[in-house]
């Protein structure tokens, strides 16, 4: 290669540019003057013309020249070092370099190297051959573009795992986002509970959806390196797990195939939650950036599923203390006939602080009540079950009505003193007793509480003049009592607040008050105890709309007769938000 090669040819990109003496000059395109030849590289004793051969080697590509025959007749010293199979003398295409040749890639793959080539013509059609060494350069945008990809599969796979609360969905949620990116087969396996281990599996299908299903393991019928991650340990003898997963019958697809398998644990929060195995064709071996990626995973797999079991368990101790303040259905007794309505102000809790219920007599009759405690919510439901336990505790004691209300009030001072709380309650407590024509007949106390409604055969309703104070709130009280008697087939109503107050009507502000209530009953002296009460709940929720409300409870007892015992009972306790009607045989 001679520097008259080179000399007015420019490559584009700077390296090898000598201007030529008959160019105009750059500076003036007025002055045409001849342009200063390039200096020598080499002080004046040596030859004008540089050695072209020393500037190349600097070059960070390799050259290779060849003539116009394809012979190659120049090789820097890169070039020799990347193609090592190229000879001057030889023809090019007979070192059998993929990417030296006509219509060949820019790009190729030579002896585990990335190169690129490009072929500039020179004079006299000859040509020169750059090739460069892309290697690191392709490894580092290879590994930046990986690190994005995981890092916007973290990313959705954080965004996925952060709704579920159950952790069934939140399970099948892992498995099924586990595939394909870091496996053909998920397994999760959660840590066992009362002896059992759930387990989930997502394979992939084609190019379709994962599909994901789900069994139950007994705790002994584990593999053993399942058991060894639920302790914290991370299997590395990837043959034998693959074994124990076709063993386990988790692996169809891949078994009789050489595959790869890595078990992860699933942190938690004293110990894994689960374990989590991975398995795909042995083609897609798990390397460390892999396995960092699936313990990056398991990470956020293990904290979806620890909040989901955590408001599980919260779930399950709010349900059952929700049962125990849930209003307990009226006992069955001789000769009454029971029906309940009650919808608290937060449907959603299922509790307030409305509660009524009934307690056998030693002597065939029963002790019945309706009551209403201070606020809403949590709060008032505890007060309430409060109360109920003392009523239970105390009609043991004393089955007089008013001096029972009054034992009752002396213990709701104890504990509302002891805890501060300076909460009160009003309530009718009553005593049902049947007699041999059919009728009941009731003593009444009232503890601040609305008067109860009779029904009468007639169809008129009676309101009873029933008054006394608040509960809980001074020692001895003014408690009233009064004796009322049923006939066969009538009914004595009790209510809460929650039905007179109600604010509705065409303005939304008005409230339904004891005088539609007194109308709405008139004529329903044939209606069953449950149909009036369902009757009463109805009719409240109809003039509320959709607008709030406080609790509400009813509580109705119909003379039944003494064949009444066994009576077919209904009671409607509406879940949700929906008005629904529940049956009991």
């Amino acid at each position: 290669m001679t520097a008259s090669d080179v000399r007015d040819w420019d490559p584009g990109d700077g390296r090898l540019s000598t201007p030529s003496t008959t160019r105009p000059s750059a500076w003036s395109a007025d002055v045409r003057r001849p342009t200063p030849p390039l200096p020598p590289l080499t002080p004046d004793r040596s030859p004008a013309t540089p050695d072209w051969s020393e500037v190349v080697e600097h070059f960070r590509e390799g050259l290779v020249v060849c003539d116009a025959d394809g012979v190659v007749r120049h090789m820097s010293q890169m070039a020799e070092r990347l193609l090592p199979e190229v000879t001057c003398g030889e023809l090019l295409s007979a070192a059998g370099v993929p990417g030296l040749g006509a219509g060949a890639p820019g790009g190729f793959t030579h002896r585990g190297r990335r190169l690129t080539a490009r072929q500039v013509p020179l004079s006299g059609g000859r040509c020169c051959w750059y090739v460069e060494d892309v290697t690191d350069s392709v490894s580092r945008a290879d590994a930046l573009l990986a690190e994005r990809a995981r890092s916007a599969f973290l990313a959705v796979v954080g965004d996925k795992l952060g709704n579920p609360l159950h952790p069934d969905r939140a399970a099948a949620a892992v498995v099924r986002l586990a595939v394909p990116t870091l496996a053909e087969v998920a397994v999760l396996v959660l840590a066992p509970r009362a002896g059992r281990a759930h387990w989930w599996r997502a394979s992939r299908t084609d190019d379709e959806a994962p599909t994901v299903d789900s069994g139950v393991l007994a705790d002994g019928e584990l593999p053993a390196a399942i058991a060894d991650g639920l302790t914290g340990a991370e299997p590395h003898a990837v043959d034998w797990l693959v074994e124990q997963a076709v063993d386990a019958g988790w692996l169809p697809l891949l078994a009789g195939t050489e595959s790869a398998a890595r078990v992860v644990p699933l942190p938690g929060r004293d110990a894994p939650v689960g374990v989590l195995l991975v398995a795909r064709p042995a083609t897609r071996w798990y390397d460390e950036d892999d396995v960092e990626l699936v313990r990056a995973f398991a990470a956020r797999a293990g904290a979806a599923l620890t909040t989901a079991l955590l408001y599980r368990e919260q779930a399950e101790v709010a349900d059952t203390l929700q049962a125990s303040l849930l209003p307990v259905e009226p006992v069955e007794a001789v000769g009454v006939q029971w029906g309940t309505a009650y919808r608290p102000a937060q449907a959603g809790l299922r509790i307030g602080g409305d509660f009524y219920g009934s307690h056998r007599l030693p002597d065939g009759g029963s002790v019945f009540f309706l009551g209403d405690v201070s606020g809403k919510g949590v709060e008032a439901a505890v007060f309430t079950g409060q109360l109920r336990q003392c009523l239970q505790a105390l009609h043991r004691l004393e089955s007089r009505p008013a001096r029972l209300l009054r034992l009752l009030n002396d213990a709701l001072l104890e504990t509302t003193q002891a805890h501060g709380q300076g909460r009160f309650a009003t309530i009718v407590l009553g005593v049902a007793r049947p007699e041999r024509d059919g009728g009941l007949t009731l003593t009444l106390a009232g503890g601040g509480h609305l008067p109860p409604l009779v029904l009468r055969a007639s169809g008129e309703v009676e309101t009873v003049p029933l008054r006394g104070m608040l509960l809980g709130v001074v020692p001895d009280p003014r408690v009233g009592e009064v004796t009322v008697r049923l006939a066969l087939d009538e009914t004595c109503l009790l209510y809460s607040d929650g039905v007179t107050e109600a604010r509705g009507g065409r303005r939304g502000d008005e409230q339904f008050g004891p005088e539609r209530l007194v109308t709405a009953l008139t004529g329903c002296q044939r209606m069953p105890a449950p149909a009036l009460a369902e009757r009463v709940e109805q009719i409240t929720c109809d003039w509320l709309g959709r607008g709030d409300h406080d609790d509400i409870a009813v509580l109705a007892l119909r003379a039944a007769g003494l064949s009444g015992r066994g009576s077919r009972h209904l009671h409607s306790v509406p879940t949700g938000t929906d008005h629904t009607e529940g049956a009991d045989a």
